[in-house]
Parts: structure tokens; C-alpha cells; sequence
């Protein structure tokens, strides 16, 4: 469970990630002491985690949603074994322990095609995949990515919190990093509200120079962060995946008006049959049938749709999820 200062953090992180101490505790009336102690241990009890990424844009890679059908006996090996690769970038075991789904980095094009989706339907364990892509995902730039967990701060207060943004959206070009941004990365990887100082030692430069490059990726795009929160650790124990099937003419109005909505940590259209896909976190199977009867139920124009519940998260952006705590995973 969580707290309204809790939440209330949770929520200035997932609007700007990098947002100091300061100026959350000047927002929601707290000292900047208690701010940055309830991050910390919220981070060190693995609840949240905000980590920097490479735009997949850089390496002119997108996103694929990848459904497995495995040996029941096979399937948690092969969980373990996708979750610790760099390409991918989520993945749960689903209920009935026959199908898993993960989100793979890989190129679109026959003559970039991904390795692992080469070898999936080769491996011995895998009974059927299918995998579809990305085309886009919905939602505003500076909107929170979940906000279940309740006591959001107001339109006023998040208005303060953006006026100290990163660059949500891309500006320019996208900036290839070089082999000398390589420690910058790697230390904002690890934890993306890392000090100056912090990456200043981590690069041996300068401060300056750590805040220029930091900003000159930012500004392009190339480097983009998330706001990892571990749903369970606030009492949302129920993650569900909903396909649904909408016609082409109102995709774009029903997807963002199911990514508005506070339950919704994810939508997105995707090709395939299904054409929308929404990840929904939820406290118990209760809360996703009022979800359902009442938010998603006043949408017009959904045809049909299809639910999967999560039975083990395995692993969620760029964290493994172990004991119940996000963890970062070991470098190879």
C-alpha cells in the first residue's frame, strides 16, 4: 500500500523523471528531506526504479509484442533466459503457465531481422509465437504512465513539476551515441536521477560538459527514460492484457481515450488481429470487472476483445523483477 506523499512523488517522477527533490517538495508541501528519504526507500525496496534508455529509434530498431506458447515444464526456463537479454524489454508469464509475452527490440525489414526472432519458433520449447508490431503508442508525452495508485497531484501541481521538463519530445535529429557516452549510459541505466557529480565521476568529465551532453541527448531524443513502479509492492496485484479489435476509422480516438485512463500503464495500436493492445494494473479481479463495466464499457466502437491475466512478471522495462523487487540486472 501507499501513501498520498508517496503517490504523490510516484506521480511527479512518471511526469518528469528527473525533477529535483526541491522542487516535488515545494509542489506538494512537503521538506525536501522527506521528499528525497520516502524516493530512496521507495527506490531500495525496489518499488520504483527511473532509469535512462537509448531511444530504439537510434539503432533504427522498433518494437515487437511476441506471444509464446511453451512446454508448461519448459516455460519458466525460457522466461528466465528472455527476461536476462538486452532486446528485450518486458516479459510475464501468463495464467494457465502455457504462454508467455514479451516486447523485443528488433528491426523492421527481412534483411534486418532479428536474431531471436529467427530463433524462437526453432527453439525446442516453443510449441506456437506470433509476433506483432508496434505502429504506435498512445498517450501525451508528459502524461503519467500509471497513476492506479491514486492521490495524483492536480492540473497545477503537475503543471509545476513540467516546468522543470526533460525533453519529452524529440526536437531534432536523433544523436547517435558514441563509444565515449558509453559510461554516461551505462550510469544512467542504473539509476536515471543520477547526480551530475555522480556522472561526472562515472565519465571523467566535467560537470559542464556531463550537462551539455546530457541535455544535447535529451533534446534529440536519443536518450529517453522510464519510470519503473512495481504495481504489487502497492497492492495492485492483478496485471491484465486486453486485445482488443477496433475498426481502423476510430483507432486513434479509442486508443487515447483507453490511455487516459488511470489504470492503463500501456496502450498502443499493434498489428494483427487485434489491432489495439492495453496492459491495465488492477488491485483484484473486482477492480478489473468495475474497469471493465464501466470505463472501457463507455467507449463506443470496440468490437471485440480478448483477455490475458499475468500470472509472474519477469521482468519490466529494463529492470528483472526477483523477490518482489525490481533489481538491476547483471551486466554480461
Amino acid at each position: 500500500m501507499t501513501d498520498a506523499l508517496d503517490a504523490q512523488i510516484l506521480h511527479a517522477l512518471e511526469l518528469s523523471p528527473r525533477v529535483s527533490f526541491r522542487r516535488i517538495a515545494t509542489v506538494v508541501g512537503a521538506s525536501e528531506q522527506t521528499v528525497a528519504r520516502r524516493y530512496q526507500r521507495l527506490r531500495r525496496d525496489g518499488v520504483v526504479r527511473v532509469v535512462g534508455l537509448v531511444n530504439p529509434r537510434v539503432h533504427g530498431e522498433a518494437q515487437w509484442i511476441a506471444r509464446i506458447r511453451a512446454k508448461p515444464d519448459r516455460i519458466s526456463q525460457l522466461g528466465d533466459a528472455l527476461a536476462r537479454r538486452s532486446d528485450v524489454t518486458h516479459a510475464n508469464i501468463l495464467s494457465g503457465w502455457t504462454e508467455l509475452v514479451c516486447v523485443i527490440r528488433a528491426p523492421v525489414g527481412e534483411s534486418r531481422e532479428s536474431p531471436l526472432l529467427q530463433q524462437l519458433p526453432r527453439t525446442t520449447s516453443v510449441l506456437d509465437v506470433s509476433v506483432d508490431l508496434v505502429l504506435h503508442v498512445f498517450g501525451e508525452p508528459a502524461s503519467a504512465q500509471w497513476a492506479g495508485y491514486g492521490h495524483k497531484l492536480s492540473n497545477e501541481q503537475a503543471n509545476q513539476i513540467l516546468g522543470e521538463p526533460i525533453s519529452q519530445v524529440a526536437s531534432g535529429q536523433l544523436i547517435t551515441p558514441t563509444t565515449q557516452d558509453r559510461p554516461l549510459l551505462d550510469a544512467l541505466a542504473e539509476d536515471g536521477r543520477a547526480t551530475q557529480a555522480h556522472l561526472a565521476e562515472r565519465t571523467g568529465w566535467s560537470m559542464a560538459r556531463v550537462a551539455r551532453r546530457v541535455a544535447a541527448l535529451e533534446t534529440s531524443g536519443a536518450l529517453v527514460y522510464d519510470v519503473e513502479v512495481l504495481g504489487e509492492r502497492l497492492g495492485f496485484h492483478l496485471n491484465a492484457m486486453l486485445w482488443l479489435t477496433v475498426t481502423p476509422l476510430h483507432l486513434r480516438r479509442v486508443g487515447e481515450q483507453i490511455a487516459a485512463h488511470d489504470e492503463v500503464a500501456f496502450a498502443a495500436a499493434v498489428s494483427g488481429r487485434n489491432n489495439l493492445l492495453a496492459v491495465v494494473i488492477c488491485r483484484d479481479a473486482d477492480d478489473l470487472y468495475r474497469y471493465l463495466t464501466e470505463n472501457l464499457a463507455a467507449i463506443d466502437d470496440i468490437r471485440a476483445y480478448d483477455i490475458s491475466v499475468r500470472a509472474q512478471r519477469l521482468k519490466q522495462s529494463a529492470s528483472l523483477v526477483a523477490g518482489g523487487r525490481l533489481v538491476i540486472p547483471r551486466r554480461s
